[in-house]
């Protein structure tokens, strides 16, 4: 089975000459369908670099990263636009929800750009909102939300559009340890409905939900291990 994401040898450098900064330098590995992965990593290991390409915000300087068997590299950017609308799911640190808009509406947003859906947006927005346990509150604007709330709010946006990639960059930066848990336990069942997740994070007690985890340092994996949930045998790459 074709992985979801492939990156083979990935380097990003910043700048020229004497002023040209190495982000990454030579990354490769896979994340197989249904699996979960975490990526650790200090400030400047990279991380962020690496969430940018696979999330198609940004392109390689070298290397490959295929997203579904195809080479994100030599895609346009209208079509990285629209491979970001149907294929990637994106949860945020800050929520990135419209302050003045229902849940509802909210979750809706991604499928009002789609073509796919037409039709079906509203009772699509409204089984997402069931998935991450907030039927109820579907009328709700994110100042009635708790901050766990506001981000299953997120975290039923990414879902909306059945992306092939759950991308999540620090999901629970911003929440205290029992909502981090709610948050952590929705991903978790995401993923063990299906869905391939990949974490962004720099906290070790959160990595340790995935399936496997990397550790970057200076643009390079310095570690890959197995993390705190059974790995996928199936169809994990690595």
């Amino acid at each position: 089975m074709t992985p979801v994401i492939e990156v083979r040898d990935l380097v990003k450098v910043y700048g020229r000459g004497e002023n040209a900064v190495a982000a990454l330098r030579g990354l490769s590995f896979q994340v197989g369908r249904g699996d979960m992965l975490a990526i650790m990593g200090a400030s400047g290991s990279g991380k962020s670099t690496l969430m940018n390409i696979l999330g198609c915000l940004d392109r390689p300087t070298s290397g490959s990263y295929l997203l579904d068997g195809q080479d994100v590299g030599r895609m346009t950017r209208s079509r990285l636009a629209q491979l970001r609308n149907e294929r990637i799911g994106f949860v945020f640190q800050s929520f990135n929800l419209l302050p003045r808009t229902s849940a509802l509406e909210n979750v809706e947003l991604p499928l009002i750009y789609s073509d796919r859906f037409r039709g079906s947006v509203a009772p699509r927005a409204r089984a997402a909102l069931e998935l991450v346990g907030l039927s109820d509150r579907a009328h709700h604007v994110p100042s009635e939300l708790s901050g766990g709330q506001q981000q299953r709010v997120a975290v039923a946006r990414a879902l909306v559009n059945e992306p092939s990639l759950l991308l999540a960059d620090e999901p629970t930066g911003n929440l205290d340890t029992a909502t981090s848990r709610e948050i952590m336990e929705v991903l978790c069942r995401l993923n063990d409905g299906g869905m391939t997740v990949v974490l962004i994070t720099h906290e070790r007690d959160i990595a340790e939900y995935a399936r496997r985890v990397i550790v970057l340092r200076d643009g390079q994996i310095v570690e890959e291990r197995v993390g705190g949930r059974s790995p996928v045998t199936a169809t994990a790459g690595g």
